[in-house]
């Protein structure tokens, strides 16, 4: 573990506490715009619990304060020039899906091209230790493949944050949780520019908490759920992938793990069912677990204490010696030992009332009724 630098420190308070008061004063401002703009969740069926029309336009005010906390308090290299464009591109494009509803397609390309902005300015997964722990060598070169597999996996981050966007307070909770990780985890292997921006993402998603918790006063909508997940993808590679620990190819899916199952089992419960793998349905982890007789408020804490013991293990993983090993498999019986129990134990009700209570989450297929 590197010296702790309390200059460093001081610059991530001030981070921090700059994005949670910009973010918490600017969400009223941002609720009243989108009740010009027409960014509203209206509740036109049974499935969503709202009863009254609800703003959907909350992440441009995360945005904000995440913004303007980078400005001041990073250092603004090549790379993250690059992450702050392609943030920039996803929050545009979440401002008009908010508004207007675009279509997949489209939407889809604007991500693409928003990884490519990030990859141009260089980041890129290069490297990636190797999972075969008896290799001799500790890490392996992707060479050509680093730019496509860069691209794969920051576009779909970005979505996978998107996809458990279904509760009151649930995709920005997991990304504070993942965000206080990434701090930490920056922390310990010293890099100071990760450490600070995680930090001002922190911060952003606290200062939105407020709003967002059930029963919500306004939704982050597409603009922030698809913000968070674009910049946890982008500066996770600016500070995981450069771990050449053979044990550090486990820390970013830990710490983002949620979101990745979540997506993973989605794509493959849609094809299994012959489905195309954008289309929406209702058998998301928060779904199962709204099935199962929790309510809104149960499912989303075992959401953050599933987030929260992944992104443990993260942090055990990037700084204990001995135990590594033994946090790791025993963060991943717990976890899947859940995940498990939520996916087979019902079957989940197709028209049940709970689910997709608030209309916010819209998957990049188009979600919205």
């Amino acid at each position: 573990m590197a010296e702790l630098d309390l200059s460093l420190v001081k610059y991530i308070l001030l981070a921090l506490l700059t994005a949670i008061a910009v973010t918490f004063a600017t969400t009223p401002l941002v609720k009243k715009m989108a009740y010009k703009v027409g960014a509203i969740d209206v509740p036109k069926d049974a499935r969503r619990m709202h009863k009254t029309p609800i703003p959907r336009l909350g992440g441009l005010a995360i945005f904000l304060g995440f913004f303007l906390s980078v400005l001041l308090f990073v250092e603004i290299q090549p790379e993250i020039r690059g992450i702050l464009i392609g943030a920039v591109m996803i929050v545009v494009l979440g401002i008009f899906d908010d508004i207007m509803t675009l279509k997949a397609v489209p939407k889809f390309l604007v991500q693409i091209a928003a990884a490519g902005v990030a990859v141009y300015y260089g980041n890129v997964i290069q490297y990636v230790s190797n999972p075969i722990l008896t290799s001799p060598e500790p890490y392996l070169d992707l060479g050509k493949l680093a730019i496509p597999v860069t691209i794969i996996w920051i576009v779909a981050i970005t979505n996978a944050v998107n996809f458990i966007d279904g509760l009151d307070g649930l995709a920005v909770g997991v990304s504070a949780i993942s965000s206080a990780t990434l701090l930490v985890t920056a922390m310990l292997i010293a890099e100071g520019n990760v450490a600070i921006i995680m930090a001002a993402l922190l911060g952003a998603c606290l200062g939105f908490i407020p709003y967002n918790m059930n029963p919500a006063k306004i939704f982050m909508g597409d603009t922030g759920s698809t913000f968070l997940g674009y910049i946890l993808a982008t500066v996770s590679i600016q500070g995981l992938f450069k771990l050449y620990a053979i044990i550090s190819f486990a820390v970013p899916f830990l710490i983002l793990g949620l979101p990745i199952f979540d997506i993973c089992f989605a794509i493959l419960r849609r094809l299994a069912k012959g489905q195309n793998p954008m289309q929406a349905d209702r058998g998301h982890i928060h779904h199962r677990l709204i099935d199962m007789g929790f309510n809104q408020k149960q499912t989303v804490a075992i959401a953050y204490m599933m987030t929260a013991i992944l992104g443990l293990s993260a942090v055990v993983l990037t700084s204990s010696g001995a135990l590594r090993a033994l946090f790791l498999i025993g963060a991943i019986i717990v976890v899947g030992a859940i995940g498990l129990k939520v996916i087979f134990a019902i079957t989940p009700h197709e028209h049940n009332d709970h689910a997709h209570p608030h209309g916010e989450q819209k998957e990049v297929e188009d979600e919205k009724d």
